[in-house]
């Protein structure tokens, strides 16, 4: 018994010394709180105070206590301390920081404690600064006022989303662009050569030609762009070939070719900027924070709102921020038999990839028999064997796409990727249906080029006979140009403007916009004056059932919105007028379809958010971009211009302007540069380089990324562990008080 009292006794004062110490150290916590109050206090006499304190009693219990103590016991002791310590520090830093507001507060206010001209001064500085406040606040309504169709676009959207909004806002992005490619287009060719190039009838390509005169100013005949309004400066046979014209010796084919070309290179560089930008928005529409409804609900009222018509406006956009949440939410909640969904899913796509390769076959198969009906009499030919190619690729473009959505009801995607599956899978038709037309036009290029060399044969003939006949007859070698009035002149096909500028893209700019807003009126607005006004003496009702009111295609306006600019784009270079056109064909659309998605359609039945960055649309519209160049290009590298029209008439290729500029107005060295920088052997090299910069600047990206995660990472583990770290000072601070107790 004794010995066990002499075991038992050491250990229980131990212990009770333990507890007398954890007393202290909390009374000393304590009395270093209250001393922190004082005002005399400095905040860094306190930290040393504080961390010599604590170090001193974490020695003292290390050396008296570590062997008489339990481990656990000596664990929580030190596990208390550290939390002690970070306490002290924050408060200290609390301090510090206080001390500098106080600081900031009395040397902004210090003039108005004053009197004279102190006190005169401040007053000066707080008026000036609240003007700049208040400039700076105009100066942003002012800019916000500024931006084109907004409140357009702001009402469409608290209508109907923003997934309708996000095509608003391209078809704004693409008239913006538009204009400044018409900006560089009529200030830099056309402009110019209405200034200062030769007059209307002076030369036979300003002049129209005797046999189309008498109808050259009907008005079927003005609407399809011929007539006058073919032999115009918005085509390209109008534009003379002289090197300098005018008396600033303007150098009208080489600001030709160069602005041709420099559209493609703005257009590609405000493409991948704006790509670039919204990529730092990112996201795909999808909520990345905590808490979603609860923000919506809370902070969406605007409170500065004084207009009832907005009030209602802010409602309707709230609503529908709700649904497209809650569809969200939905789709990341689904549980679904994922095998039945993924057999459902092949089977679609193989599904349109067979319509894809039927309507592939079918195009072809119409262009081979286009080329033969071309070689037979246009007598013997019927409407439809004439027009056999526009009447297929019109009817393919109407049937497929809504037979594309409905098999698209089967992968039951997100509406979001719903909506980027339709638009790649209508990418590849129009796509296909666009090369197909080109390849039909550049085979009946090359047999207008054959033609084109029998009469330029024929003319030089007839010329040097004349030439021939009036130095024999006269007796001289000084012969005048023969008598003939333009319009009586021989003329080549003039492909550019016959074949490619005026057939290919004008008129089908024109059909397109014929055939959109006959669309809309038709299709939208006749379907819901029929749904509104007939829906009370119909047997079933015609707004829940057939044929209802028309939710906005998103998907076929903007393919239809891409291709139109792709087209605008190839036909530029061949018709410089047609981005005028296009300028006016966008502005008019935007108010024309803000209508009629505000009076003739409803909302979406699964309303869904749109991408944040937007930069699906324009990845199609990069590749439009690219395809549309091809064409250009090849027709610039490897065809010949024609002989009678256009700026480079003359000429074996049409890049050959840049070539006589450089030898007939350029220093020799300049020459020699362009000679070395167009070899093969430095140029490969460069392409080399340039792929390698590529791959690292990739490899790069993909490096900050995986560090951004990272980071990510990090501080969602150091805001668990703060918060672990309060739950074990809490519950530390509860134990040491039953202890004391």
């Amino acid at each position: 018994m004794i010995s066990v009292f002499l075991v038992v006794a050491p250990a229980f004062g131990s212990l009770c010394l333990f507890f007398f110490a954890v007393d202290i150290l909390l009374v000393s916590d304590s009395f270093f709180c209250s001393f922190l109050r004082a005002p005399s206090f400095m905040p860094s006499l306190m930290s040393c105070t504080c961390d010599v304190d604590h170090a001193f009693i974490k020695t003292f219990f290390r050396r008296y206590f570590s062997c008489l103590v339990p481990l656990f016991i000596m664990d929580l002791f030190e596990e208390l301390f550290q939390i002690k310590s970070i306490i002290f520090q924050k408060k200290s830093d609390t301090i510090i920081l206080i001390q500098i507001k106080a600081q900031e507060f009395v040397e902004r206010f210090e003039g108005a404690l004053g009197k004279g001209r102190g006190r005169k001064l401040y007053a000066f500085k707080v008026m000036m600064a609240k003007k700049l406040i208040k400039f700076k606040r105009d100066f942003e309504n002012f800019k916000t006022a500024c931006i084109p169709w907004e409140r357009k676009i702001k009402d469409v959207e608290s209508h109907f989303g923003s997934s309708v909004a996000s095509y608003f806002i391209f078809l704004r992005w693409m008239y913006g662009l538009n204009l400044v490619l018409f900006g560089l287009m009529f200030g830099l060719v056309m402009l110019p050569e209405i200034l200062m190039g030769l007059p209307y009838g002076s030369i036979p390509r300003k002049t129209v030609p005797r046999e189309e005169q008498p109808t050259a100013m009907d008005y079927s005949v003005l609407f399809e762009f011929g007539g006058y309004c073919k032999y115009s400066f918005l085509f390209y046979g109008y534009y003379d070939h002289e090197r300098t014209i005018g008396l600033l010796q303007f150098r009208l084919p080489l600001s030709y070719l160069l602005v041709g070309v420099g559209i493609f290179g703005y257009s590609l560089m405000v493409v991948i900027r704006t790509m670039a930008r919204n990529a730092n928005e990112g996201g795909d529409g999808a909520e990345e924070g905590d808490f979603t409804f609860s923000w919506k609900m809370f902070t969406s009222w605007d409170y500065l709102i004084g207009n009832p018509e907005t009030a209602d406006n802010k409602y309707a956009s709230i609503t529908t921020s709700f649904k497209e949440s809650i569809v969200d939410e939905q789709e990341n909640q689904k549980d679904e038999n994922i095998h039945l969904r993924r057999f459902l899913r092949v089977l679609a796509n193989f599904m349109i990839i067979s319509c894809l390769g039927g309507s592939g076959y079918l195009i072809y198969f119409v262009v081979k028999r286009s080329q033969e009906f071309a070689k037979s009499e246009n007598a013997n030919l019927s409407w439809f064997e004439k027009n056999e190619v526009e009447f297929v690729m019109s009817l393919l473009g109407l049937v497929c796409p809504p037979l594309f959505e409905t098999i698209a009801e089967l992968e039951d995607y997100h509406p979001r990727i719903a909506l980027k599956w339709q638009l790649g899978r209508i990418f590849a038709l129009f796509l296909g249906n666009l090369y197909t037309f080109l390849f039909a036009l550049f085979d009946e290029v090359n047999a207008k080029l054959e033609s084109e060399k029998s009469i330029k044969n024929s003319t030089e003939w007839i010329y040097n006979q004349y030439h021939a006949n009036y130095s024999s007859f006269f007796n001289t070698t000084d012969v005048p140009p023969p008598a003939v009035h333009p319009a009586d002149v021989i003329r080549g096909p003039c492909w550019e403007t016959n074949i490619i500028g005026l057939f290919e893209f004008v008129k089908l700019i024109v059909s397109d916009i014929q055939v959109t807003y006959l669309t809309i009126l038709i299709g939208d607005f006749v379907r819901a004056v029929t749904v509104r006004f007939l829906n009370y003496c119909w047997c079933w009702d015609l707004e829940a059932g057939f044929p209802s009111y028309g939710e906005f295609d998103i998907s076929g306006n903007v393919l239809g919105l891409i291709f139109n600019q792709g087209m605008i784009w190839m036909g530029a270079f061949y018709a410089p007028g047609l981005v005028g056109l296009n300028v006016l064909r966008l502005l008019t659309s935007m108010y024309y379809q803000c209508w009629a998605v505000m009076c003739c359609n409803v909302p979406h039945e699964r309303v869904f958010k749109a991408s944040r960055s937007n930069n699906f649309y324009m990845g199609l519209l990069l590749l439009v971009l690219f395809l549309s160049l091809l064409p250009v290009v090849y027709t610039i590298m490897t065809l010949s211009p024609s002989f009678d029209c256009g700026p480079f008439s003359g000429q074996e290729k049409m890049y050959d302007v840049v070539m006589e500029t450089i030898e007939q107005d350029l220093p020799a060295f300049i020459g020699n540069i362009f000679t070395y920088a167009t070899n093969p052997g430095l140029i490969m090299p460069a392409v080399l380089l340039m792929v390698l910069a590529l791959y690292y600047l990739n490899a790069l990206s993909k490096g900050y990324q995986q560090a951004n995660l990272d980071l990510k990472r990090k501080m969602q583990m150091v805001s668990m562990s703060a918060v672990l770290l309060c739950l074990n000072w809490v519950r530390l601070h509860f134990i040491g008080l039953q202890i004391s107790w």
